[in-house]
């Protein structure tokens, strides 16, 4: 019980201090005024605050500014096409998003016109795109390392594949059911860290509900509104 409040609490820390639903991470030059912009559209349109990092100016680094934006949304969507790891930033924002998928964050990739293996075995176009960067930071070899690391773990994530065998339109409303879901599921109500009293009511439940029997048993929860009754 003690890590299940535990957990709860984690997660409400972090949608707490969430400024954004979605953050979309893409290469602007593939999707930007295509697949990605209609994803932005389509989410805005039916109430979800997202964030597309053209918003802000880019220079030869990821600024801070960006990094404290993925750290304050919900949800982060990679969208990997197929010139995504052309750019150190795409790799920088990637490496930043698993760090906060540690800390709470939900993240979905969406494999456009790319296949998953590509991704997470470097294959293919990324696998060439990270040899030219094995080149160009030979005196930094941990930095690629990373992006390695991290192209290698979200492309074991669960997502979405666009094979370009349905309309776009229809893919877009699959990633919506599935951020609507996770939004649910990630906005936990605030729960004390130490309640008290909470144990001896939960063994008492349990008794009464009486798990090991074979027996049917029914269990109606009810209360004033606003008690998070659903």
């Amino acid at each position: 019980m003690a890590l299940l409040t535990n957990k709860r609490a984690f997660f409400s820390s972090f949608t707490q201090r969430s400024k954004y639903d979605v953050f979309l991470s893409f290469r602007g030059e593939d999707t930007c005024n295509g697949f990605t912009s209609n994803l932005n559209g389509f989410l805005s349109l039916k109430g979800i605050n997202t964030f597309m990092d053209d918003e802000l100016q880019r220079g030869e680094k990821i600024s801070t500014e960006l990094f404290e934006t993925i750290e304050s949304s919900k949800i982060s969507i990679i969208v990997f096409s197929k010139n995504y790891a052309t750019s150190t930033w795409c790799l920088d924002e990637l490496v930043k998003i698993l760090e906060c998928k540690k800390k709470g964050q939900v993240v979905f990739p969406v494999f456009y016109k790319v296949d998953p293996s590509e991704v997470r075995s470097q294959k293919g176009k990324f696998g060439e795109e990270l040899a030219k960067h094995e080149e160009s930071f030979k005196y930094d070899t941990n930095k690629v390392q990373r992006w390695r690391a991290a192209l290698n773990e979200a492309g074991n994530l669960s997502g979405w594949h666009y094979k370009n065998d349905l309309p776009q339109f229809m893919f877009i409303q699959e990633i919506f059911e599935g951020i609507s879901s996770a939004k649910l599921n990630c906005s936990q109500l605030f729960v004390a860290k130490y309640p008290v009293g909470i144990d001896s009511r939960v063994e008492e439940i349990s008794r009464c509900l009486d798990i090991e029997s074979n027996d049917v048993r029914m269990l109606v929860i009810h209360g004033f509104p606003g008690i998070g009754i659903r």
